[in-house]
């Protein structure tokens, strides 16, 4: 210990954390040294048995936890010393010990308290009268570095978890090592020396306005002054709204995982008490979404102004810097430097000249109003060592200027918000991607389809994760008849559409193969088993007849469909027989059928929109069904009424998908079929019918193209039917509906065909001038269809391609 000088020596403390109940949740080797108790001894024991630290707490014994062990506000740091007795059976070879203590309150979500610091003041007498011990955190004396000292935290704090370590580092010990400095004239601050300009700064203007008071101050009156603002309870209270305020933006920011919204509430965090102007500027790729920005920003780097936060008037700077601005930086500026170093930049003082240079490097604004005779500062927010936006921080004049102390803060504030960023980029990132691939696979199903118009409703999820596995579809089948499908797969998230996706392809695949509907749902069980034992969802599969007016349907777990009779208006739920769900397999399903009339409404539609959380699915069903009843002028206000609602009824969180379709019917009139001898001779026999239909139908027209088309699907029916007749149906809807159905099970295929080839070339003429063509196996064959339409002029037949069908010869044609 050397007198005379400024600091005298260093000793270790002993560190002990209270909880809120008084008891101790940290016993360090220091403090195991000091007071002769084990860590085992001491931890879960009550700190006034181990330590004389009772006038840290409210009292000399500690209240029950349900009255708080700490007591109502105080002035801290408190601090003692006291002679204490110590165990018989220490090391230590004294039955007392001398000891100097320090308490520290600490705050945030963990359940310590108060961190008391301890020294044995026993090697401490005889100095000085004047001497002064106050306890400090001696920066980088015994490790170079920040980081260096972070990661010797455990040497420090040995068997602390991390988590508790990290909280009373970002609050106290992220301040230094802990060591007992000892001084003469003047105390120690408990901070470093970037908390010291302020004091300076208070006491040079304290001196000021005494001397301009009247003739020069006694030593007495600066005394008084230095005692009536010590600067060691400046100190302390620079450090309490430190922390106080990074502790309060930690709870403010990242309520959400709402990029926006995270973005609005880390700018509107640091004004007006760190700052009065606040604006963040984020990378593009950061706010579309688009994953992890590649490489360094440089000039070219195009920024987005986020949001701007001010306590000028409203609108003041709305010009000069307005929000949704997207700007690439100047190189020869501060905002570029902080932006391609990754480090705060600091400019206390921006005079006329600085501004001028800044805002003369920006061609399509004036920054001077804005920067000029303010100080400046600057810091980046990152994640992962990667800049992905920075935040400009400005103090007007009359304001202290930014320092050391307020630059440490701003990157502390940004580090957090850095952090907090990148979880909302990372979650929107996700989300982007599972929603583009949901929406990739959710159908684009034509409002119009033979005898039935159709209207279709997804609403994503309210929850986090909120992309799921909801899907329905409409399936054009032969005969005129449509599929309709709507399916749940349980389960949120990327796996949850994925699976969706591939359940939904194959009942497409399985729809055209024409399987009644209970074979579709068996089939899709069993696949569903093969792909993995988690792939769970629950289908309804109907089939719409419009011809015979009725319905087939199966059911796999699904909530039933609402029927709306268009005769009265009465609505019901559809009785059908529930299976279990797609992929628990060996449960059989069964296809029942249901009678229709022309204009009755079948909705279909996932648990989302009927299930809420704490109330009885039967009430959700209720309401279904009434709003399913309101009359609307079109298929599309039906669905917004019905989603309207059961939206009323709140607390929704799954997505809801909800597929409505108004069951039209196709008259009888509209309809022609005729049997056809399996006899080449039909193919004419064909043409004349279709020619006489037509015009009766007064579509004379669509007779010269309908004609070739027919003569090519009859041709090439006759010839690949094996014991029965060969089916040809015409239906008049929007478009004109031909099948031409035989008992052959093969499906045909679309050949080319050489220029010297005499097979025939049906299939390429029924591709090239048919609107839209298809075949599907049926349980006596296989059905060939197209459609023609009904507008425009007729198509040229001695439009021919080359091509042959099947490989078979044709005639007739």
């Amino acid at each position: 210990m050397e007198h005379g000088t400024e600091v005298s020596g260093r000793i270790p403390l002993a560190v002990v954390v209270v909880d809120a109940d008084g008891l101790v949740t940290h016993w360090s080797s220091g403090a195991r040294k000091l007071f002769g108790r084990t860590r085992e001894q001491a931890i879960g024991v009550p700190a006034v048995d181990l330590m004389p630290v009772s006038g840290a707490l409210r009292g000399e014994d500690f209240p029950d936890a349900a009255d708080g062990a700490l007591g109502g506000p105080r002035s801290y740091p408190t601090s003692g010393r006291a002679r204490m007795a110590l165990p018989a059976d220490t090391d230590r070879g004294a039955a007392q010990a001398d000891v100097l203590w320090w308490a520290y309150p600490l705050v945030g979500p963990g359940p310590e308290r108060l961190l008391v610091l301890a020294a044995d003041a026993a090697g401490l007498t005889g100095g000085a009268p004047d001497e002064r011990f106050a306890p400090g955190f001696a920066l980088h004396t015994e490790f170079p570095g920040a980081e260096l000292l972070a990661g010797r935290l455990p040497d420090i704090l040995p068997n602390m978890g991390p988590a508790t370590a990290g909280r009373i580092v970002a609050q106290v010990l992220e301040l230094g090592y802990p060591v007992l400095e000892i001084s003469h004239h003047q105390r120690v601050p408990v901070t470093p020396d970037w908390g010291m300009p302020r004091y300076r700064e208070r006491q040079a203007r304290r001196a000021a306005r005494l001397r301009a008071a009247g003739p020069p101050p006694r030593p007495e009156a600066l005394d008084d002054a230095d005692d009536a603002d010590d600067p060691e309870d400046l100190e302390h209270a620079a450090v309490r709204e430190r922390l106080e305020f990074l502790n309060e933006v930690s709870g403010r920011i990242g309520s959400s995982l709402d990029l926006a919204r995270t973005i609005r509430e880390v700018t509107s965090a640091a004004v007006p008490r760190f700052a009065d102007f606040a604006g963040t500027h984020l990378r593009a790729q950061v706010l579309a979404g688009e994953g992890f920005p590649d490489g360094p920003p440089d000039v070219t780097t195009v920024w987005h102004r986020v949001w701007v936060e001010h306590n000028d008037e409203p609108g003041r700077w709305d010009d000069t810097v307005p929000v949704g601005e997207s700007i690439a930086f100047p190189e020869h500026t501060p905002f570029f430097q902080c932006m391609v170093t990754g480090e705060p930049v600091l400019i206390p003082y921006v005079g006329d000249e600085l501004g001028d240079r800044i805002a003369g490097q920006f061609e399509k604004r004036d920054l001077r109003p804005l920067i000029n005779g303010r100080s400046i500062l600057i810091v980046p927010l990152k994640a992962r060592t990667v800049v992905l936006g920075f935040m400009v921080l400005l103090r007007r004049a009359g304001r202290e200027a930014f320092d050391d102390m307020d630059r440490t803060t701003g990157a502390e504030l940004a580090a957090r918000a850095g952090l907090v960023l990148d979880n909302a980029r990372m979650y929107t990132y996700q989300e982007n991607v599972a929603e583009t691939l949901q929406d990739s696979m959710l159908p684009q199903v034509t409002p119009r389809m033979a005898g039935c118009d159709t209207a279709t409703r997804y609403l994503p999820g309210t929850r986090l994760g909120r992309v799921g596995g909801d899907w329905f579809d409409a399936i054009k089948l032969s005969g005129s008849r449509t599929a309709l499908v709507v399916g749940d797969v349980m389960g949120h998230g990327l796996n949850s559409a994925a699976m969706m996706g591939q359940l939904r392809t194959a009942v497409q695949t399985m729809a055209a193969l024409d399987l009644p509907p209970a074979q579709l749902l068996r089939n899709l069980d069993d696949l569903a088993q093969r792909l993995g034992e988690h792939y769970l969802a629950t289908c309804l599969y109907a089939v719409y007849d419009p011809i015979r007016s009725e319905l087939l349907l199966a059911n796999a777990g699904h909530i039933p469909p609402v029927l709306v009779r268009a005769q009265d208006g009465r609505s019901e739920l559809l009785d059908l027989p529930t299976g279990a769900p797609i992929g628990v397999g060996g449960v059989p399903f069964e296809t029942a059928t249901v009678r229709v009339a022309p204009g009755d409404r079948l909705i279909l539609c996932t648990d989302g929109l009927v299930e809420v959380r704490g109330q009885d699915i039967g009430a959700g069903l209720a309401a279904l069904c009434e709003s399913a009843a309101h009359p609307a002028a079109s298929m599309d206000d039906a669905c917004d009424t019905v989603i309207r609602a059961l939206n009323q009824r709140g607390g929704r969180k799954d997505d809801v998908a909800l597929l409505m379709a108004r069951l039209n019917g196709i008259p009888s009139d509209d309809v022609a079929q005729w049997r056809l001898a399996l006899d080449p001779g039909e193919v004419g026999r064909a043409r004349r019918l279709v020619r006489e239909r037509l015009l009766r139908w007064d579509l004379p027209h669509a007779v010269e193209t309908a004609e070739l088309l027919v003569s090519e699907a009859v041709t090439n029916a006759v010839a690949h039917a094996h014991t029965h007749h060969v089916v040809l149906r015409l239906v008049r809807t929007e478009a004109l509906l031909c099948e031409v159905s035989d008992d052959d099970h093969d499906l045909p295929a679309l050949l080319t065909a050489g220029p010297d080839d005499e097979c025939g070339r049906g299939l390429r003429v029924i591709s090239e001038l048919a609107r839209e063509w298809g075949t599907s196996r049926t349980r006596q064959g296989k059905t060939v269809w197209f459609e023609q339409a009904l507008t425009g002029p007729p198509i040229a037949p001695h439009a021919r391609p080359d091509a042959t069908y099947d490989g078979q010869p044709e005639s007739g044609a």
